[in-house]
């Protein structure tokens, strides 16, 4: 479901910037002239308050004519003029940032058209005041990067800015209202800072805006009933705030919309029959608010919808009965954890060609339904009352990437389970799951397969040797019957990030090998029959985060070294005769202060 809406945005975003394409001025073909003395100061200016540049940037900085076509990310007007600063960091090479500040020097480049400085990271500090005298300034771009402060008032003096994104910051306090004075604004992105307070009413001007992006923020108050005027809007993304208080019916006159997410907020009330207004919607989210009432029957007019999560509401039944017509594009689907009662999953659900369905916590009774196969890449239907045995279902839904059914009332061998080659997570958590763990961890396990939680259920046997070239990140079979020690080959499991095998009957020792996993977060051994000591490899581990060894017959020193040496004492009760920090030292050796 977050890969598929992250794909919509793209893509609206995308469509978008066809109509209004992100661009750099175009320049005629007669070449610049040298650059003036004033603007090569300027970006020297700017270059000086960088104190780092791991992207290289600015070697080519180099020679008094910064409009040769040498200076990177520099461009100029016939004039010799700057009109463009554009320094990216490439999407997909973390490694690469700048450390320092934003120059005011920047506000002296008067004929800058374009200035985007994004994705730097380690750029810190305000946004200069000195931008407001950017007049001729159309697109602003200082994205992901590290910028602190207030947004200065300053911005809404650029009559020609149509792009402003500051996502992806530290920005604190409230929006200026002077922003409403950006009249010519296609696209306001402010996603992803701490801005408080509501969202200004003078931003009812911008009426040209197609992309308004506030999420995760701190914003509060209500959904404004101007974002109705907003006719060309196609992308509206105000989830993971605080925003309160009824949807204004006016959100549902735009025809254009094709994006909206509302998700993470403290919304009430009912979802407005007029949603079947939206004619252009593609992806609609309204996940984790407080709505209440049944789902309105006029989404099933929505043609164009792909993705439709309603989860973590208070809705409740009827659910609409929609035809083999209705929302024909439908992939995505999340209804979970409301107070919806569905018995059985509806037909118009389960006869569609769907990727996601998830249906968690809707009081669903009886065996698996049978789903279509051949395109479901993710199941949830955790929290409901299926029983039965699933052994067979999966054979043919060869897309098959995640399947989650914990806590159900399940009822089948682990040996009789059959699992597509692609899946990469399968969470059987709190069922009446039996059988051997060695049925799904063998030398014929898929190296796809990242998550396996078959916790609380009535597996037995003995931990599985484990091969190379698995991916496992998450491994929890706690509170089962399983016996026997862990094997050392555990250190097989490279990627792991998460260990639980507490609350079963394991026996030995703990493996030395256990601390070759780096990537090691989480360990929970306790509640078993382990014998010998804490080895002191797990010091090797600088990512562990939590521990537990409680109620074993460990013995010995504990690792004298972070995180285990302040761990609390509770982390290690229970046992035989464990010593040193956070519990009693050991006999015969002297703690030293401060370890």
């Amino acid at each position: 479901m977050q890969i598929l809406r992250w794909f919509l945005k793209v893509f609206v975003i995308c469509s978008m910037l066809q109509v209004f394409p992100l661009t750099l001025p175009q320049t005629i073909s007669k070449a610049p002239a040298n650059c003036s003395d004033a603007d090569r100061a300027a970006l020297l200016g700017f270059k000086a308050k960088i104190l780092k540049d791991s992207t290289d940037s600015f070697s080519s900085w180099i020679g008094r004519d910064c409009c040769g076509g040498d200076w990177e990310g520099v461009e100029c007007n016939p004039a010799g003029r700057v009109n463009t600063l554009a320094l990216q960091r490439p999407v997909r090479d973390s490694t690469l940032y700048m450390k320092g500040a934003l120059s005011s020097s920047l506000g002296n480049l008067l004929f800058l058209e374009v200035l985007v400085i994004s994705g730097m990271k380690l750029i810190t500090g305000p946004i200069p005041e000195s931008l407001s005298n950017l007049t001729r300034l159309k697109q602003l771009v200082l994205e992901d990067n590290g910028l602190q402060g207030n947004i200065p008032s300053g911005l809404g003096h650029l009559p020609f800015l149509q792009t402003l994104s500051l996502a992806g910051n530290h920005l604190t306090g409230t929006v200026p209202p002077s922003l409403g004075n950006l009249r010519n604004l296609v696209l306001l992105n402010m996603g992803r800072n701490s801005l408080t307070g509501p969202i200004p009413s003078s931003f009812k001007t911008l009426v040209h805006l197609q992309s308004f992006d506030l999420s995760f923020n701190l914003f509060s108050g209500t959904v404004p009933e101007f974002l109705g005027q907003f006719h060309n809007n196609t992308f509206i993304d105000l989830s993971n705030n605080k925003l309160s208080g009824h949807l204004p019916v006016s959100m549902f006159n735009l025809v254009s919309l094709s994006d909206l997410s509302l998700s993470h907020n403290q919304l009430t009330g009912s979802i407005p029959d007029q949603v079947g207004n939206l004619k252009s919607l593609n992806s609609l989210s309204l996940s984790h608010n407080k709505f209440i009432g049944p789902i309105p029957g006029s989404i099933s007019g929505l043609q164009k919808l792909w993705s439709l999560n309603l989860s973590r509401n208070g809705f409740s039944n009827p659910l609409p009965a929609i035809s083999s017509k209705g929302i024909p594009s439908l992939l995505s689907i999340d209804l979970s954890f409301n107070n919806l009662s569905l018995g059985t999953v509806p037909k118009w659900i389960i006869d569609r060609q769907l990727s996601d369905v998830n249906l968690a916590g809707c009081k669903i009774r009886g065996a698996f339904p049978k789903f279509r196969p051949d395109s479901l890449s993710s199941i949830d239907l955790s929290d409901n009352f299926l029983t039965g045995s699933i052994s067979t279902y999966f054979t043919n839904m060869t897309s098959l990437q995640k399947l989650k059914l914990s806590n159900n009332q399940l009822k089948f061998d682990l040996s009789e389970l059959v699992m597509p080659d692609g899946i990469s997570t399968v969470d059987l958590h709190s069922n009446q799951v039996f059988g051997s763990l060695s049925s799904v961890l063998n030398n014929r396990t898929s190296s796809f397969l990242e998550v396996i939680d078959v916790s609380n259920n009535l597996v037995s046997g003995t931990i599985p040797e484990f091969t190379e070239g698995l991916s496992l990140k998450l491994l929890n079979i706690g509170s089962n019957k399983i016996a026997g020690p862990v094997p050392g080959s555990i250190s097989n499991l490279v990627e792991l990030e998460r260990l639980d095998v507490s609350r079963n009957q394991i026996t030995g020792t703990i493996p030395t090998s256990l601390g070759q996993l780096v990537k090691l977060q989480w360990l929970d051994v306790s509640v078993n029959q382990l014998t010998g000591e804490i080895p002191s490899s797990l010091l090797g581990i600088k990512s562990m985060r939590h521990a537990n060894f409680r109620a074993n017959r460990l013995c010995g020193e504990i690792p004298q070294g972070r995180p285990y040496n302040i761990f609390p004492a509770s982390t290690y009760a229970y046992n035989l005769c464990l010593c040193g920090k956070p519990l009693q030292p050991c006999k015969g050796k002297k703690q030293e202060m401060g370890q």
